[in-house]
């Protein structure tokens, strides 16, 4: 199955109905980190020492990111900002075409990081089901944006869209044992219509925001899964908009991709644009 459409990316061209002052932010910088690298595996560190062999860790993989900043010195809140299955746009990353939600975020006052997770990889796109380390990504995001000093490490949130909301699922988990090196803990997270699956409880304030008309993520699925993350304890909180299809915070035309409809929503968009902000006021503090 795809999971995400090209105009649903949350890389969009600002609309002259966005209340966003583009002045609030310098343009996209594109910069260089590594993605997080696997913990080697008790069972694997012990076969080492068995045979008496190093461990051989392959090299981490070196990805573009695109960093939006708002004015001032910090130390900033920061956002980690996962892209959907089409990768960021081509016009995003060459500086032709501003982020929504990049701009969105940094106008409230947060350094975002939009990992690009495609084009050193040399990957097209994931919307047919292929393979990319979206987590990894993530986790390396994070670590980048932690060793940078106009950023307040403590204060670091994950926010993805359809693939990147799956991602952020994924990331926000509880797990007994760290999966990769040096791995730090996300502050909050926040998926856009993801693809809800029963994951372990969230270890951290997650909201979770879908469309109840979206026929290819079903909110209901994320009806399930919250219901079950609260029942646990865990800080999982569904925000469903009546009349909302999937992609629904995207400007742009009505369409039709791999079959299922996508549909612009004003209302739950700006809706959506406030439960966000809300949401990190609360959980960065800011």
């Amino acid at each position: 199955m795809a999971f995400l459409f090209r105009m649903s990316i949350a890389i969009l061209v600002i609309s002259s109905t966005s209340s966003l002052n583009a002045d609030c932010a310098r343009a996209a910088e594109r910069v260089h980190f590594d993605s997080a690298r696997y913990e080697v595996g008790p069972f694997q560190l012990r076969l080492a020492r068995e045979r008496g062999e190093p461990i051989s860790r392959p090299p981490a993989d070196t990805i573009d990111g695109y960093l939006t900043k708002p004015d001032g010195p910090g130390p900033f809140a920061a956002i980690v900002l996962l892209h959907g299955c089409s990768g960021l746009p081509d016009q995003f990353k060459a500086g032709k075409i501003k982020g929504l939600w990049s701009e969105r975020l940094a106008a409230w006052g947060y350094v975002v990081l939009a990992p690009d997770s495609f084009t050193t990889r040399g990957i097209s796109n994931t919307c047919l089901g292929e393979p990319a380390p979206r987590d990894a990504d993530a986790f390396g995001a994070l670590t980048y944006l932690a060793r940078q000093p106009f950023i307040d490490p403590n204060h670091i949130a994950v926010i993805g869209f359809s693939a990147g909301g799956i991602a952020t699922l994924s990331v926000a988990a509880q797990r007994d044992f760290a999966l990769f090196e040096g791995e730090r803990e996300f502050k909050a997270a926040i998926a856009f219509y993801p693809l809800c699956k029963p994951y372990d409880p969230m270890a951290i304030p997650t909201l979770v925001l879908a469309g109840e008309a979206d026929d290819w993520l079903p909110a209901s699925t994320c009806k399930a899964m919250v219901k079950r993350q609260t029942s646990s304890g865990a800080s999982a909180r569904l925000v469903v908009y009546p009349g909302a299809y999937h992609g629904f915070d995207g400007p742009g035309p009505s369409r039709t991709y791999f079959g299922h409809h996508l549909e612009y929503n004003a209302s739950a968009a700006e809706l959506a644009s406030e439960e966000v902000r809300r949401f990190l006021a609360e959980q960065l503090g800011r």
